[in-house]
């Protein structure tokens, strides 16, 4: 009811988890359709403490450009009575005072902890440390270090967290095969679809999920800066949807170019892979002497052809 609070009164910007709290796979969609976040709480001890499992599921997913902010409300109120009382206007002007995360982190970790003494300070940077720790490394994770030990007094002596590196190269590893590959790549960015050339001749590939590829190029394609989220919201009534969503939360975090690369690189081998298939059904049909003429000579051109990658990344 909150949710739909906020669209009646002209800000449908909000959505909400089904449970009681955020997890990380939650904070990564919201992420990918948004670069800012703003997690909205009641001000009471339940509200702040759903608000801190909200920011550590943020911490890993924290990449340079993304930034989360925490609003919590006044006692009593929620968002559905906030914004009839204060009206549109009211609830925007809180969403744009609404705490960093940096400032969040650092206030609640220092709560109970006396900065005057040699011993709090210890503390802070004991608690802090290995969370940050947690962050993608960019400029994000240099400057919360350096707040820690501007705080703290202590040097913040990062290591890479282990947890953290596992849950980022997880993903690649439960790809199971190039159409997998292509389409978590493809919801990493969209944008891509408009640099593959039609026809797209992956589809002769007799694999799962070829014709989904197919409409999901063609869906971008029509829908030019559609972002993932939206991109897979258009399979919600469709069997298709959990999985779709399970691939954007899982798509291993990478250089554009980088992830660029290597979504041609797995068209290119789909279409070699389905250039072997049809060769090798024809050359079994031949074995049976059953090939046609147009079939003989398709197997001829096969035998002796080699495909082109399907576009030259710009």
């Amino acid at each position: 009811m909150d949710v739909i609070a906020l669209h009646q009164a002209g800000l449908p910007i909000a959505v909400a988890t089904l449970g009681t709290a955020t997890t990380p796979e939650h904070t990564e969609l919201l992420f990918r359709a948004a670069p800012d976040v703003v997690f909205c709480f009641d001000g009471d001890r339940a509200g702040r403490a759903a608000a801190w499992k909200a920011l550590e599921s943020a911490l890993p997913r924290l990449r340079d450009g993304r930034q989360a902010y925490f609003l919590f409300l006044p006692d009593g109120e929620d968002p559905d009575s906030l914004v009839r009382k204060e009206g549109k206007a009211g609830f925007e002007r809180r969403i744009k005072e609404a705490m960093p995360l940096s400032d969040y982190f650092f206030n609640e970790l220092s709560r109970d902890v006396d900065m005057a003494s040699l011993d709090g300070r210890a503390r802070l940077a004991e608690r802090a440390r290995p969370l940050i720790a947690k962050l993608p490394d960019g400029a994000f994770r240099d400057l919360m270090a350096q707040e820690l030990e501007k705080r703290s007094g202590a040097r913040a002596m990062l290591q890479a967290d282990p947890a953290a590196h596992r849950a980022v190269q997880r993903p690649m590893a439960v790809q199971r095969s190039l159409v997998r590959s292509a389409i978590s790549l493809l919801l990493t960015q969209p944008g891509m679809a408009d640099r593959v050339e039609k026809p797209y001749r992956f589809l002769r590939l007799d694999k799962p999920g070829v014709e989904l590829l197919a409409e999901l190029l063609d869906l971008a394609r029509a829908r030019p800066g559609i972002n993932p989220a939206m991109l897979v919201e258009h399979f919600a009534e469709r069997p298709e949807y959990p999985a779709l969503q399970k691939l954007m939360a899982a798509t291993v975090v990478g250089e554009a170019e980088a992830q660029a690369a290597e979504f041609f690189d797995a068209l290119r081998r789909m279409e070699e892979e389905s250039v072997r298939q049809r060769r090798d059904a024809l050359t079994a049909k031949s074995r049976e002497g059953a090939l046609d003429s147009a079939e003989k000579a398709e197997l001829r051109e096969l035998l002796a052809a080699r495909v082109a990658p399907p576009t030259a990344p710009a």
